[in-house]
Parts: structure tokens; sequence; C-alpha cells
């Protein structure tokens, strides 16, 4: 029970610090920008690849904390890097979990 409570806990961490990374880095009062992001990108698949697939705690929580930071930007952005990244986690899990299904 208190690993969920720490995965939670680094999720809202880093949605929290994506937010206000993202106000610190776009001014503009709406969505300016709708190029895919490369390196968020990477942060995001780093993330939910650690979160869902890497089986301990402490690695599971900086993955939560990578992918909240990705997913938390102000609204409109990150979104396409937090799909990209939730689609390869989950074909890393499947294929890494294949045997046992």
């Amino acid at each position: 029970m208190l690993d969920y409570m720490i995965y939670l806990l680094t999720f809202a961490v880093g949605s929290i610090l994506g937010l206000l990374y993202s106000y610190k880095q776009h001014g503009e009062p709406f969505v300016a920008v709708t190029k895919f992001n490369i390196p968020f990108a990477i942060v995001s698949i780093l993330g939910w690849v650690l979160g869902f697939c890497s089986g301990n705690m402490i690695l599971s929580a900086i993955g939560f904390l990578l992918a909240g930071f990705v997913m938390g930007e102000r609204p409109g952005y990150g979104r396409k890097e937090t799909a990209v990244g939730l689609i390869i986690a989950i074909i890393v899990y499947l294929l890494l979990n294949w045997h046992v299904m």
C-alpha cells in the first residue's frame, strides 16, 4: 500500500514541477507551439517504461516523477509526447511479460 502512495506522490510532484517549468518556458496565454518535442518524448518514454516495467520501487517512483513532469505541463503541451510514451511503455510491458500470458 505504501508503494502506491509513493507513486502517487512522485507523480503529483512531477506534475507540479512540469507545470511550473511549462509556465516559465511559455508565456503565451494559449497553446501556440504544436510541434513534437523530442526531448520531452524521450523523458516521457523513459518515465513510463520505468514506471511500468522496472519492478523496483525507487526506479518506478523516478519513472512516475518523469512521466508526471511531461504530463503535467500546461494544457495543450506534452499531450503527444505523453501518448507516445504510454504506447511505447505498454508495448515494452507486453514484450517483457509475453511468456506469462
